[in-house]
């Protein structure tokens, strides 16, 4: 995404020579095998490597990786080094891509001459940044709470992981819906009507 809106805010007259059928299949081919990859990876060192466990109940909403680990009664170094591996690559690479393709949308927005054209180009660009941070906070602070949070009490790992589930999910439609104006017009109409 973040892409896309750099090739349509620094080079909007080759978007479509640049953003080809092959170059998105390439991407979208890059990006499943990638995800495939390390999800496939978690199920086979959890199935592989640990046989015992503590208990068999997760404490929150979802299963993962690492609360599965939590559960194991023998070594889990390996499980947990995976596990910091993915979440500093994919978190890794995604936030410096993201980053560097919104560091060349601002630097070519602020040389455009006409403010509002600087102001229409930049708030294209909120509604991905804002949904692009509440995601990665969630997932950064979910990913470590697991890893060295020994003090810290079960009902924050069930209340981060619960926001981590839901919260995204329950944020996109009301991002995009504010910045989408037929949307807004018609949840004012609404509401003014009532009134």
């Amino acid at each position: 995404m973040a892409f896309d809106r750099y090739v349509a805010i620094c080079e909007p007259l080759r978007h479509s020579a640049i953003l080809t059928k092959k170059v998105l299949i390439t991407i979208i081919m890059a990006v499943t095998t990638r995800a495939s990859i390390i999800i496939i990876m978690c199920p086979l060192l959890i199935k592989l490597r640990l046989k015992h466990f503590r208990t068999t109940v997760i404490s929150h909403s979802y299963c993962e990786h690492m609360a599965v680990v939590k559960l194991a009664a023998e070594n889990v170094r390996v499980n947990k080094a995976y596990g910091l591996f993915v979440a500093f690559s994919v978190l890794g690479f995604d936030v410096i891509f993201i980053f560097l393709s919104y560091a060349f949308i601002f630097q070519a927005v602020f040389k455009l001459p006409q403010k509002e054209t600087r102001f229409k180009a930049f708030n294209t660009c909120t509604a991905h940044i804002f949904v692009f941070l509440q995601f990665y906070i969630l997932t950064f602070f979910t990913s470590f709470i697991h890893r060295f949070g020994f003090n810290v009490a079960p009902y924050v790992h069930i209340l981060l992981s619960n926001l981590y589930l839901l919260v995204p999910p329950l944020l996109n439609p009301i991002v995009y819906g504010v910045k989408t104006k037929q949307i807004r017009e018609g949840v004012i109409k609404m509401f003014t009507r009532k009134g």
